[in-house]
């Protein structure tokens, strides 16, 4: 019997480097390729040259950006040349949506993943994020299924569009613990359990003007790990606290053995995200047991089963770091929950068997 074929469309493609939807696609090929014939559509300027397939995936190879304004037209290519050729379109964020009164004609099954309301994100312009809540309200209205990675966009989908959709997170057991090496130890001054840890990208809304604020008043040693120069912002804040002792301010890292080293071994994960749904990298810390510190909105309360510690002020995160420090708060037991509650619902064999009832 012939597999059907499952079109990956809105990502950089693979192979999956880093974030969420890389790991979402690295596990539905890997996992699924039995069942399924995954086609993934990819930006030539994340391609490997040469490359034509991984994980028996076939590559699309888009000659466009798949962010910024390219992820437009990027999306809406690689929407048409699927709907011509493939039986089910995943769609991974709203970009292209525009089109899918269009693509409905070829009568496709046709499933969304919306992310977390991308319009609401600091960094677009008022026409860029009225362009892309209309793409989103297109995307929602016209797709067969809808995926909300939350419970939390879930209700926002049905409160704002009237439309039911799917609750299917991410898994985060990709992420391993690998112990400290000495060389680690001495290039950053660190020891295991002695320091606090972020990865992000260096975006207002991951608050880490707020998080720098708090730590650069304690003698915690902070490493927080993005892409500093990708924007004003993170170049401001990079330079205002270079000088501060604590502060170790690095730039991405891709090696997943490296990033795992730095982040496994923390005393402290540190969330700030206040825009998304369920975020991928605090999944992958809950997996790692680690004492998660999370900014205190709805989302991030739903992920965690409202058994982090939260904070909303730099006030606050300096109380629980000073509290940590005086053994006011035992953090063994924060990380038993967020390891159990990672057990049960952020695995990846979960999260693509969810998917592929999706596609059935």
């Amino acid at each position: 019997m012939k597999k059907k074929s499952v079109a990956i469309i809105g990502t950089n493609g693979l192979p999956g480097r880093y974030g969420g939807w890389d790991q979402l696609m690295n596990h539905l090929t890997e996992n699924l390729r039995n069942d399924y014939q995954f086609i993934v559509y990819t930006s030539s300027y994340n391609a490997v040259p040469g490359l034509k397939e991984v994980n028996g995936a076939q590559l699309k190879i888009i000659k466009l950006k798949a962010n910024g304004w390219q992820s437009v037209p990027y999306d809406i290519i690689s929407l048409l040349h699927a709907a011509i050729k493939y039986d089910i379109l995943l769609v991974l964020g709203t970009s292209g949506c525009i089109i899918l009164p269009l693509i409905r004609l070829f009568k496709k099954k046709i499933i969304l993943n919306p992310d977390g309301a991308e319009w609401k994100r600091g960094k677009w312009s008022k026409p860029v994020q009225s362009f892309l809540k209309l793409s989103e309200r297109f995307g929602v209205k016209f797709s067969d299924t809808v995926i909300a990675d939350n419970k939390v966009i879930q209700d926002y989908l049905f409160k704002t569009y009237s439309k039911e959709s799917r609750v299917i997170a991410y898994g985060g057991d990709n992420a391993k613990y690998v112990p400290m090496s000495l060389e680690t130890k001495s290039l950053y001054g660190i020891e295991e359990k002695q320091y606090a840890f972020k990865v992000c990208r260096i975006e207002p809304e991951n608050n880490i003007d707020l998080i720098l604020n708090a730590f650069s008043t304690t003698d915690m040693t902070l490493i927080i790990i993005g892409n500093w120069n990708f924007s004003a912002y993170g170049i401001n804040l990079r330079g205002q606290y270079k000088n501060a002792k604590n502060l170790i301010l690095l730039d991405p890292i891709y090696d997943q053995n490296q990033l795992d080293e730095l982040r496994g071994n923390c005393s402290i994960y540190v969330h700030g995200h206040s825009v998304g749904g369920t975020n991928p990298s605090l999944v992958e810390a809950m997996n790692l047991g680690l004492f998660c510190v999370v900014y205190d909105v709805d989302y991030n309360r739903e992920t965690t089963e409202n058994e982090a510690l939260y904070f909303k002020t730099s006030d606050d995160l300096k109380k629980i770091v000073l509290e940590l420090k005086q053994q006011v708060i035992s953090p063994d037991i924060y990380r038993a929950k967020m390891a159990e509650i990672a057990k049960r619902r952020y695995k990846w064999s979960i999260i693509t068997s969810e998917y592929s009832k999706t596609f059935e």
